[in-house]
């Protein structure tokens, strides 16, 4: 059941992704996807969920195969460890900081990779608006998404 409920969540994020836009730009459901994997799950299966919703993404971008499975497997390990696992105590605005810094740090290894490995996707300024605008668009989910724990 866990499964399904995973399978149809990603799917709509995928779908939901391509169809919400704020000034042409959609949020990164999928890199709040993986934070919430790893604030869920823990470390080892935050990543893992990050890398195969990673890996679903660059399947879907027709684009070399690794930069968006190494991006949301980061976000799924470091959401796990620095929000739960004792470092920070999360608050909505470290929710809210956080998730924007994840997505940030997302688009930039994504952006890094595709450059270094394949053909630059845009220009050094178009990507970082985008990102910024992707990261202002997430932000807002830091404050609904915490761990168990938070009060």
């Amino acid at each position: 059941m866990k499964y399904l409920y995973w399978s149809l969540i990603i799917f709509l994020s995928f779908f939901l992704q391509g169809r919400i836009s704020v000034l042409g730009i959609s949020p990164d459901l999928t890199a709040l996807l993986a934070y919430y994997a790893g604030i869920k799950y823990r470390e080892t299966k935050g990543l893992l969920l990050g890398a195969v919703i990673g890996a679903l993404e660059d399947s879907i971008s027709l684009s070399i195969l690794g930069p968006n499975m190494l991006s949301k497997g980061i976000i799924g390990f470091s959401s796990s460890v620095f929000i739960t696992g004792g470092f920070f105590r999360w608050t909505p605005l470290l929710g809210i900081i956080f998730i924007s810094l994840l997505t940030l740090i997302d688009k930039s290894v994504v952006f890094l990779s595709r450059s270094l490995f394949d053909n630059m996707p845009a220009t050094f300024s178009t990507a970082l608006f985008v990102s910024l605008m992707q990261a202002l668009l997430n932000a807002p989910a830091g404050l609904f998404i915490r761990p168990k724990h938070a009060e």
